[in-house]
């Protein structure tokens, strides 16, 4: 993986009145065109965990103020935000719930939903803390509460998770690297296929956009040595094995298959620290495109899978993610003259992508935010009629974190299955291939 620190490239900061004056103007004014397009969305993310220690109100409320202090951005998007203010009472009260729970055993899936809530309170911050405390005290594992933030996806990123959960600062500065300039024929190019994806997949969504489909949310947790041992002995990279088990297991087995019986489209994030003029100034994530050839023997599907990713890789990553930004600075100038586009029927085409494929930074609890949280940890995202899942690497665990059609969902447990069969086989260890990444 690489670097996710939190530094910034030189740019315009304005100070406290200018940001208050802009964000009088519009709640979103500050934002980005990334963070326009997932606001308009309604994308959230989520993280949960249990904790040792028990909760109280005031507990929350605190852990707010922290919160708000290592990422300022939380600060923002909300009619009569202050950025970078601390929160009233008043907005406390508002975004922190409590309640006590009788044991554990439905969590976190229990909690996990689109929250829609978020966006239900234009007055409001952009985001949710949430506590459960055992009515009983600690049950037999230790765990006191489990503690769950969730939040609109244009305030918070997977590597702002992994920062916070290490109590580390998480405000963005400015991502893009004015000084890195593409070619101008490149940023021209780049423009214009922006522009054009816009006009088209707005025309293509309103014909093909599927109808509202009924969704669900879980939950695997699932050793990291397994993981880690059986990629080295398959002679692959673990984020390859990853992505292999998941969309093997979901495509389903035999004949009927439940997402493609030929090719898996897939995207999937990454983060690379070579930053250009053309670059998000608040994201630090990169979006890349593959295609997974379907294959029912899976030591061969795996291997392929790895291919994939590696040929991906070895090409210039930057480019995709340079047509998307085009695309969401095409549609926030559209917005601005028609404000009803895009609609709905937009937000729930996906462009022919059967699933998104996410993992985020290594999280490592240290600190006072996440004092007594302990793994796994849970961490997702929720996007419109987007089969979803957010691989989030802790310490001993690896989670996966499903948002999918629930015609998928019985398909998450052959997941486990897939992982124990292989272990299990006499596959001959393979060398190795140069770039196998860590997890951190």
């Amino acid at each position: 993986m690489k670097s996710f620190s939190s530094s910034s490239f030189a740019g315009q900061h304005a100070d406290a009145p200018v940001l208050a004056h802009a964000a009088a103007s519009h709640p979103q004014a500050l934002f980005s065109d990334f963070q326009w397009f997932l606001y308009q969305g309604r994308d959230t993310v989520f993280f949960t965990a249990f904790s040792t220690r028990s909760y109280g109100r005031e507990d929350l409320a605190n852990m707010v103020a922290e919160m708000v202090a290592l990422a300022p951005q939380l600060t923002h998007g909300f009619v009569g935000a202050q950025p970078g203010q601390p929160f009233p009472k008043h907005l406390l009260d508002a975004i922190v719930s409590l309640e006590t729970v009788e044991d554990f055993d439905a969590y976190p899936d229990a909690w996990l939903s689109a929250s829609g809530d978020i966006f239900e309170r234009p007055d409001l911050p952009l985001f949710r803390v949430m506590a459960a405390v055992r009515r009983g005290g600690p049950d037999a594992q230790g765990r006191a509460a489990i503690l769950q933030v969730r939040s609109s996806h244009a305030l918070l990123e997977g590597s702002d998770s992994a920062l916070l959960a290490r109590s580390q600062l998480a405000g963005h500065g400015v991502q893009s690297d004015k000084s890195n300039k593409l070619p101008w024929r490149d940023r021209f190019r780049s423009a214009l296929r922006g522009g054009t994806m816009a006009l088209i997949y707005m025309v293509v969504a309103n014909i093909l956009a599927p109808p509202e489909r009924p969704w669900g949310f879980r939950t695997l947790a699932i050793e990291r040595h397994r993981l880690r041992r059986l990629a080295n002995r398959l002679g692959v990279r673990q984020r390859s094995l990853m992505f292999a088990l998941v969309t093997h297991a979901l495509n389903g087995a035999g004949a009927e298959k439940h997402m493609s019986r030929k090719v898996i489209g897939a995207a999937y994030t990454m983060l690379d620290t070579r930053r250009n003029a053309t670059d998000d100034d608040f994201f630090r994530v990169r979006a890349l495109e593959a295609r997974f050839t379907v294959m029912e023997d899976f030591l061969a599907y795996v291997r392929a899978v790895d291919d994939t990713v590696a040929r991906i890789e070895q090409k210039d990553i930057t480019s995709f993610q340079v047509v998307i930004n085009s695309m969401f600075r095409a549609l926030r100038a559209v917005n601005r003259v028609l404000p009803f586009l895009p609609n709905k029927r937009f937000w729930r085409f996906n462009g022919g992508m059967h699933i998104v494929l996410t993992l985020v930074p290594p999280h490592r609890t240290y600190g006072p935010m996440t004092q007594g949280m302990v793994e796994p940890l849970y961490c997702g995202a929720w996007h419109s009629q987007v089969n979803i899942c957010t691989f989030c690497p802790g310490r001993d665990y690896v989670t996966f974190n499903f948002s999918l059609e629930q015609r998928h969902l019985d398909n998450v447990g052959r997941i486990s299955a897939l992982l124990a069969e292989m272990e299990e086989s006499e596959v001959t260890p393979h060398v190795m291939t140069p770039a196998v990444e860590r997890l951190g």
